[in-house]
């Protein structure tokens, strides 16, 4: 697993990547950026979180695609294009399936972004950011883009805990293992008021989001940042000139309809493929220069 050098960059730099590449995912339907951004997500989660990374996407992620895929068609019955029918007479069409598998791949896709998103957006950066603007608002959110790291890490604790007096969910009979399971969940619901009222309180202490509040900040907007916020800030531009031209939509009903492929397409695509795999290359060059010192020593 290499050492995600994207992650140390300004929070600025890392927000305004991760807001582009998620709508983007979101609102473009093209095959060719699904595909893109699909591929991007999921090597830059697994060089994120490892094996991890890929246990998760491959036992969960994967099977999800395929569910929504097949679902799909099921339900939705628009399209000119008929394969065939269902028993019930309810014709499956070529465009509803498509249609299903681009929607499923831009829905799991987006689950990998931000799954990479709130592994390199931590708390304290969210708060850098938004802090002063909206002091109450980014307090909220910082500790709910936490919760679940934190929260699992603190029910495991606790499950140990009631483990050592045989009060655990994997402990006794069905009903013995539902009520230790309550009593689990209640423990953990009351730790977890109590973090946020003492959260609150300590922040409400140091003068939070109080007007003309001084405060320490460790990030400093450098020229690496400056550097690559141009560089993003210039790909972002070019594939929103692909959106306004329409080379990053695709119709799928009544019949599929795509723009041809042309010298200006694939410069779109180039551009959309570099912004996404943007943290993969800087990880990569950062470790062929570490490699480089090292050898040089």
């Amino acid at each position: 697993m290499i050492t995600d050098s994207f992650s140390s960059f300004h929070p600025i730099v890392n927000f305004t990547y991760f807001s582009a590449v998620l709508l983007f995912s979101m609102f473009f339907m093209h095959p060719v950026f699904l595909g893109i951004s699909f591929v991007s997500a999921f090597v830059y989660s697994v060089m994120l979180k490892g094996r991890k990374a890929v246990k998760f996407n491959m036992l969960y992620m994967m099977p999800l695609l395929l569910f929504m895929a097949i679902i799909n068609p099921t339900f939705n019955h628009q399209g000119v294009t008929i394969l065939f029918y269902l028993k019930g007479g309810n014709p499956i069409t070529l465009e509803s399936i498509l249609f299903g598998v681009a929607s499923a791949c831009m829905f799991v896709t987006v689950i990998l972004w931000f799954s990479c998103y709130n592994a390199v957006m931590t708390s304290d950066k969210f708060i850098y950011l938004f802090g002063r603007i909206i002091p109450g608002l980014s307090l909220i959110l910082s500790m709910v883009l936490r919760f679940v790291p934190r929260y699992t890490a603190q029910i495991k604790v606790i499950s140990n805990a009631q483990k050592c007096v045989g009060r655990d969910v994997t402990q006794g009979n069905v009903i013995a293992k539902a009520r230790n399971g309550i009593k689990i969940l209640s423990i953990m619901t009351t730790w977890a008021l109590e973090n946020a009222i003492e959260t609150a309180d300590s922040m409400r202490a140091r003068g939070y989001g109080l007007p003309k509040r001084t405060s320490f900040s460790i990030f400093r907007f450098d020229n690496r940042d400056k550097v690559t916020f141009a560089v993003m800030a210039g790909l972002i531009v070019i594939v929103l000139i692909g959106a306004v031209t329409g080379e990053n939509t695709m119709r799928f009903f009544p019949s599929i309809k795509t723009i041809n492929i042309t010298i200006f397409s694939l410069v779109i695509y180039t551009a959309y493929f570099i912004l996404c795999i943007l943290p993969v290359i800087i990880n990569i060059m950062e470790e062929i220069k570490w490699k480089y010192i090292v050898s040089r020593i």
